[in-house]
């Protein structure tokens, strides 16, 4: 099997490591902005419980976008 060769922080050029910043500041902001979008919206205005939707958001970009996406009941549903 074949070892793949990863590189460390300092073999990286400098814009790759703009790229790996970029992405965690873009993750970081997601997952930030989904929490506090949970902690402030009604029970009754999110798809499934609240707890669950917060441990969702924790992971990476897939977790903040399904909340987004899914967690959120659109606003014509809301009774």
């Amino acid at each position: 099997m074949a070892k793949k060769n990863k590189k460390t922080w300092k073999e990286m050029s400098p814009a790759a490591r703009a790229g790996v910043v970029a992405a965690g500041i873009v993750q970081v902001s997601l997952m930030l902005a989904a929490q506090r979008d949970i902690s402030r919206r009604p029970a009754a205005q999110i798809n499934g419980p609240k707890a669950a939707w917060r441990a969702a958001a924790l992971i990476n970009f897939i977790g903040p976008i399904g909340y987004f996406i899914l967690g959120r009941k659109r606003p014509d549903a809301v009774s």
